[in-house]
């Protein structure tokens, strides 16, 4: 019989598995989760047993295939200087931002890895992969140079010089992907079975023309430098850039459900797994049990490879309808 680490490992490569597998590459905690394990945010941003306790729940309480204790996205950027409100049980981190200038030297510290806010996600991963066993995947994540770009320069000062100065964004990519491969490799060799890589190179932000010039290549890179599955995760609306990412080797595409169903496993092709593109707000948040059954039997049958939720679930969402989720999907077995 098939563990469920197993299962999400194979489903990443397209490979056959008895059921699709369950899980997300982003953070499933909700408010009622929190109460339900007795842990909640800020505290489980900051220590790693209580990061590890709240993450091992994906599994636990909701049945997923797979586990991830990062659960918002400053970890990197706290560690190079951003200053961080780490939130609580009702608002997710947040930052201003923006501490250097475009051409500004970045500074990548030599003991990133034992700041605080990167030693607690690797020491998490350690405690999962220990309490796991090999049993239920434990997944890292890791932020891309396009999304570091935004939280070190601020948006608009980082997107307006893809115009103004295309080859100082260039050196900026070049510098802050090697925060992702330091990072990465540390989770990998903290445990983790396969990495989130996460770059908010979204519609409405990055058009496919910027997703080519300057990120396809680095995530091509990234296939060769980090030794395990990357998920890569990008929101809002793809469909114009799926093609680009089919041919950069990432193992599987977190997809958001602005791109239909159908639409995203064709874009796809035959290698690209897909995860998620279950709706946080109309079916995670708003959903009834049927609303969940219906929208695990359309991803079922357009071979979505991983079934879960398109992103961070909202706070406010009851944990019961990612249950029924996995309930949904064991009973199409």
């Amino acid at each position: 019989m098939s563990t469920p680490r197993e299962i999400f490992l194979r489903a990443l490569y397209r490979q056959p598995t008895p059921r699709p597998a369950t899980g997300s590459a982003t953070s499933v905690v909700t408010a009622d989760l929190m109460d339900a394990v007795g842990v909640a945010f800020p505290e489980a941003h900051l220590r790693a047993q209580a990061m590890a306790d709240l993450a091992a729940a994906g599994h636990t309480v909701l049945g997923f295939d797979n586990v991830m204790p990062l659960y918002s996205v400053w970890h990197e950027s706290a560690a190079l200087g951003c200053p961080v409100n780490w939130g609580d049980r009702t608002h997710m981190p947040d930052s201003r931002g923006g501490i250097y200038a475009i051409h500004d030297e970045i500074d990548i510290p030599a003991d990133l890895l034992d700041r605080p806010s990167c030693r607690v996600a690797l020491d998490a991963i350690a405690l999962l992969a220990q309490r796991f066993a090999g049993e239920v995947a434990v997944v890292g994540k890791v932020f891309g140079p396009w999304t570091l770009g935004y939280h070190l320069f601020g948006v608009q000062e980082f997107l307006i010089h893809t115009l103004l100065d295309p080859d100082a964004v260039r050196r900026a990519i070049d510098t802050l992907k090697e925060v992702s491969v330091l990072f990465g490799r540390a989770q990998i060799e903290a445990g983790a079975d396969a990495l989130c890589y996460a770059d908010h190179a979204t519609r409405d932000l990055c058009s496919p023309e910027a997703y080519r010039t300057f990120l396809q290549d680095v995530h091509a890179e990234m296939v060769e430098r980090l030794p395990c599955p990357l998920i890569l995760h990008i929101c809002g609306d793809t469909s114009d850039r799926i093609g680009y990412i089919r041919e950069t080797g990432m193992a599987c595409f977190h997809v958001d459900s602005k791109v239909p169903t159908r639409r995203a496993r064709e874009l796809a092709g035959d290698r690209l797994a897909l995860m998620g593109g279950t709706s946080n707000i109309d079916v995670i948040l708003h959903g009834s049990e049927e609303d969940v059954r219906r929208d695990v039997a359309e991803k079922i049958a357009c071979g979505i490879d991983v079934i879960g939720p398109e992103c961070a679930v909202p706070l406010d969402a009851p944990y019961r309808t990612m249950q029924w989720l996995t309930e949904a999907v064991h009973a199409s077995a």
